[in-house]
């Protein structure tokens, strides 16, 4: 039971650091300072079920699918790191702010946010991928699997959480709030990139250069 325990406490500390809620919410208030408050919820209800889902799938196969397609984490890595740069260029230039959003446009453009950058690499990143392969290998039974997939859940439901009441401060903050915080966060988010991008390329020289 001891040992139950502190898997589960374990992993629920691992995953909730590497995902970081808090620090995903400034990116999300960003992304969506011009959406209403039900098209922010349907924003962090999609992001939050599609990385649930794709941790889950990493958990139970990924160690699969990188063999199979010899990915390794440092490449996702490197990617996330491109798209983060990306990203963070709109966000510091205020276009995203800019935005208008039509009625006929609002489901696709909520669908994009929502799948990527949000749920995949902000929330479901390559640490938390993979973490989620890690601790389920090193699950010693099922009830070791269960408390993972449990982990797993209550996280993703802490950052949801998290990023249905960031509206409420996008509310107090007003338009010329939201446009700074736009432009700081902007540049913040392209200097993640850059510590994404070399996280990723270091090792891969280094393998090159030794072998």
């Amino acid at each position: 039971m001891n040992e139950l325990v502190e898997y589960s406490l374990k992993a629920f500390a691992s995953f909730f650091s590497l995902i970081n809620p808090l620090g995903i919410m400034p990116v999300f208030m960003s992304m969506t300072a011009t959406l209403s408050q039900k098209q922010r919820k349907a924003v962090a209800t999609k992001a939050s079920l599609t990385a649930f889902g794709m941790l889950i799938l990493f958990a139970l196969v990924g160690q699969l699918i990188f063999n199979f397609f010899s990915i390794t984490v440092d490449s996702l890595r490197i990617v996330g790191g491109v798209i983060f740069f990306m990203m963070g260029y709109e966000m510091l230039q205020a276009r995203l702010s800019r935005i208008k959003i039509t009625a006929e446009e609002e489901a696709d453009y909520v669908t994009d946010i929502s799948i990527t950058p949000l749920a995949i690499p902000m929330i479901c990143g390559p640490g938390a991928i993979t973490n989620a392969i890690v601790f389920w290998n090193d699950a010693a039974n099922l009830s070791e699997m269960v408390v993972l997939l449990a982990v797993i859940f209550v996280v993703i439901f802490i950052t949801w959480i998290v990023l249905v009441g960031a509206g409420r401060i996008m509310n107090y903050m007003g338009d010329t709030g939201n446009k700074i915080m736009l432009r700081l966060m902007g540049l913040i988010v392209m200097v993640i990139a850059v510590e994404f991008f070399f996280a990723g390329l270091k090792p891969i020289l280094k393998g090159i250069i030794g072998g």
